[in-house]
């Protein structure tokens, strides 16, 4: 079986670089991915590698991405994460693993 899925949003904060257990760069992406009757769908990507450390290093809250990779469900419901935020609405993000990271701002959009 193949999955893909590509999404073009917005960073809606600054990327996190941290290390795996083997010392591979990993990062995390929140991307917002708004239609046009305002409402906002919310991905949390992550990117492994080389393209992790680049991502850290030109990505920016506000920065527009294209991401290309595969969804991730809870394994337990097959469904989105569901989490309740700290004013206790409930919430629903997407996790992605990325295979292509797109950087779609110029310079100065990202910084």
């Amino acid at each position: 079986m193949y999955q893909k899925t590509v999404i073009v949003g917005n960073l809606g904060s600054d990327s996190s670089l941290k290390f795996s257990e083997k010392g591979e760069p990993v990062t995390t992406l929140n991307v917002a991915v708004s239609t046009r009757k305002d409402e906002t769908a919310w991905f949390r990507v992550t990117v492994w590698g080389g393209s992790a450390e680049a991502c850290n290093q030109y990505l920016k809250k506000g920065s527009k991405v294209l991401v290309e990779g595969r969804l991730s469900f809870d394994k337990e419901t097959g469904a989105p994460r569901i989490w309740q935020d700290k004013d206790g609405n409930w919430r629903a993000s997407f996790e992605m693993f990325a295979s292509q990271v797109v950087f779609l701002s110029g310079r100065q959009e990202g910084e």
